[in-house]
């Protein structure tokens, strides 16, 4: 057994702790008799590799089960939990830390709290909360508040648990419509340039809305900056059922696919391997800096980074175990993302779909000709390898499958990235000279309306989508299966592994 494939096994065993007891909270004393079983192994066949690597493999399970654990109790342990559904109203200090999320008629905002006033005596404490306010007067990143409100915990809803859906960014509790107001900011120089950032993000976000009307403004929009709130529930039910919602998520498997599809392109064309590499990270490292670095952006980037790299270098058959790694950081970070964030889950997916089912697809559709500069038979690869590592909890968490689906991808998603470079040229465009926006934006325009188009055309078909749920048991029975006939694909060579 391979330095690499022992690392594997070590990555996956604590994974699988986070995983346990995601779902399950064991005692002390079966984690204890993990370890102990394990330290047993270790030592007294360390002669032994594959039983030795076994114990280790114990010992890391026990690590990610105590890691869930203890960032669970520091969690529920927080002392602003004490105020949650207090008798009476309490005034809290709090800084914004994030983009503030505005809707039509309400603002959600991110608030790190610095203190809080009892009897006008003011306890220092830390902890995150979610504050819904009124539309205006309107709020920016930096922004100190003083909150005057009620704390209350978020709602576990029949199909949709908020709480944990919170608990993900280490978010507390929750208050709606509090009385606020503005406090002096001090930025440092860190936050004073995220500032300008998402003040450079907003005003490629009026040149859209500008030159745009919509549903083709708010598409872009959520495309290229993530304003997915702007989409129309009518549009939002268009793109469930063709299966085509996760362009505009800018996380998962949106940056997977869309990177992919970049370094595809830019071979087509005649970049080498390296430049194009080069050329797609920096467009992966710009592109989240542009919508102002959101948690799941960062970790779409990291995993669609690790990717590229493998494909650079041609090993894109094993990128599976550096990105075991890498997701084993994060969730070292925060064990709550392998449950509760759809996100991340989609992001890992996609990579490994990616990683072991492409070579598959381009055989399968080994029919297809080659096309130097579009590289179809390529992109619709990706797209499936993606797909269907990703259905399953597509399925399991939003309860419908899209069957027309695969074609909606085939005709959508060459595309995308035209969409993207079209978008942003118009878009920076119009930040120095509006009527050059007005002129650059038809491409895009042009490319949206096809879009459109193809959507509304399928959405018209009879049973295109079917809500459907699936157990637990289903789930893991789908991904069993898919393991193995990976495996026995392998194993008989069809794809040269």
């Amino acid at each position: 057994m391979t330095l690499s494939k022992i690392v594997l096994c070590f990555c996956l065993s604590f994974i699988g702790g986070i995983f346990i007891n995601s779902f399950l909270s064991l005692p002390s004393f079966i984690i204890g008799e993990l370890f102990i079983l394990g330290i047993f192994y270790s030592l007294l066949f360390f002669k032994k590799k594959l039983i030795l690597v076994f114990g280790l493999c114990l010992i890391f399970l026990s690590f990610g089960i105590l890691r869930y654990q203890t960032v669970f109790k520091n969690f529920e342990t927080q002392e602003i939990k004490d105020f949650i559904n207090f008798s009476e109203q309490v005034e809290f200090i709090g800084e914004i830390i994030g983009e503030p999320d505005i809707r039509q008629d309400k603002i959600n905002l991110l608030i790190k709290i610095e203190k809080i006033i009892i009897n006008k005596i003011d306890i220092s404490m830390s902890g995150r909360i979610l504050v819904t306010a009124n539309r205006y007067p309107e709020y920016t990143y930096g922004n100190k508040l003083r909150i005057d409100g009620v704390l209350k915990e978020p709602c576990v809803f029949e199909d949709f648990n908020y709480k944990n859906y919170l608990r993900k960014d280490n978010i507390s509790a929750v208050i709606y419509y509090p009385s606020i107001s503005i406090m002096e900011s001090d930025l440092s120089g860190r936050e004073n340039l995220y500032k300008r950032i998402l003040y450079f993000k907003n005003k490629l976000r009026k040149v859209i809305v500008q030159n745009l009307s919509p549903p083709q403004s708010s598409i872009l929009s959520a495309i290229i900056l993530g304003d997915k709130k702007n989409i129309s529930d009518e549009w939002k039910d268009k793109l469930n059922k063709t299966g085509v919602r996760h362009i505009t998520a800018v996380s998962g498997m949106h940056i997977v696919i869309l990177t992919s599809i970049l370094m595809s392109l830019l071979i087509g064309i005649g970049f080498s391997r390296g430049k194009a590499f080069y050329f797609t990270i920096i467009f992966i490292f710009l592109y989240i800096i542009i919508i102002g670095f959101p948690p799941s952006a960062v970790r779409a980037g990291i995993m669609a980074g690790f990717l590229l790299l493998a494909q650079k270098i041609g090993r894109i058959s094993q990128s599976q175990r550096i990105i075991v790694f890498a997701a084993s950081i994060m969730l070292f970070q925060n064990p709550f993302l392998l449950k509760d964030d759809v996100g991340f889950q989609l992001s890992f997916l996609a990579v490994l779909g990616i990683s072991h089912g492409l070579p598959i697809f381009q055989n399968w559709l080994k029919f297809i000709p080659e096309n130097k500069y579009l590289g179809i038979k390529d992109i619709i690869s990706m797209t499936f390898s993606a797909q269907i590592f990703t259905l399953p909890i597509l399925i399991y968490n939003f309860g419908y499958i899209s069957l027309i689906a695969p074609l909606a991808n085939i005709l959508i998603v060459p595309i995308l990235p035209f969409i993207m470079v079209s978008g942003f040229i118009f878009t920076f465009a119009g930040t120095l000279w509006q009527f050059l926006s007005w002129i650059l934006s038809f491409p895009a325009w042009l490319l949206l309306t096809y879009v459109i188009k193809i959507i509304n055309l399928l959405h018209k078909i009879p049973f295109a989508c079917l809500e459907i749920k699936i157990p637990w048991a289903v789930f893991l029975f789908f991904y069993s299966l898919l393991t193995y006939v990976i495996y026995r694909l392998k194993k008989i060579n069809i794809q040269n592994f």
